[in-house]
């Protein structure tokens, strides 16, 4: 497939990036910094590459994100561009699709999560995935009709963690299924940390973890968790307070 590089980058924007682990590449720009399209990327590779169903299990691991904004305080523009350890050599590539220049990228912490031996369970079932098609592609969302739902009030976000005993298949499960729900779910964007009570006790013991998996969401308060199923769906969303404000509305 012929590759596709888009000029009129606008001036301050996020800039989505989700790789494959044969190297194709989709990736959007948000001027707004309104949305979260790890899950639109997702279903476009699934769409692009004939998949079976969305590669979520590639989030976080195999994405990029660059952040171009207009620092009032300061009178400056500020960037900040990460990625994760497996797609960090693709930066040069990154810095062409986002018109970025020669930028510097940051590598993200990496997560047990990423575990290549984990992530090689999935390539029986997603072969095409780590095969290269030397595709590198724009996604063009269809802009949503407007909506009279109010603006979420948690402007930063959600913070969320997760308390794990190792990693596993299983883990990739509950992982992929909550990434899922939280990008249909949400209307602010939200942060996932994975973390395995093993190699972190301090913080399992710091939260008061008496058995895993446990989600917790820290921010905004109150503080609510979850220990045990996380398969049900509403169960998720009251711990998120979405299922109340639904109430309220």
């Amino acid at each position: 497939m012929t590759s596709q590089f888009y000029r009129s980058i606008p001036a301050f924007f996020k800039g989505i990036a989700l790789f494959t682990p044969g190297g194709d590449l989709i990736y959007c720009i948000d001027p707004d910094k309104k949305g979260r399209w790890h899950l639109n990327l997702c279903s476009a590779i699934q769409d692009a590459l004939e998949l079976p169903e969305p590669p979520h299990f590639l989030v976080p691991c195999y994405t990029a994100t660059l952040d171009r904004w207009f620092d009032a305080r300061a009178q400056q523009v500020r960037v900040f561009a990460e990625t994760y350890p497996p797609v960090f050599r693709y930066r040069s590539l990154l810095n062409r699709v986002f018109e970025a220049g020669d930028l510097v990228w940051q590598i993200a912490p990496s997560q047990e999560i990423c575990d290549p031996m984990i992530l090689e369970n999935y390539r029986s079932q997603f072969p095409q995935l780590w095969e290269n098609h030397d595709l590198v592609m724009r996604y063009e969302p269809v802009p949503p009709p407007q909506s009279a739902a109010p603006v979420s009030p948690y402007p930063q976000g959600y913070v969320l963690r997760l308390f794990v005993s190792g990693y596993s298949a299983a883990t990739a499960r509950i992982l992929q299924n909550l990434h899922a729900l939280l990008e249909q779910s949400l209307d602010s964007p939200y942060t996932l940390k994975v973390i395995d009570i093993f190699k972190h006790p301090e913080q399992a013991e710091s939260d008061q973890i008496s058995a895993t998996p446990t989600l917790i969401k820290v921010y905004p308060r109150p503080v609510r968790r979850i220990v045990g199923n996380l398969d049900d769906a509403d169960r998720v969303l009251r711990l998120l307070g979405a299922l109340d404000e639904g109430r309220q509305e």
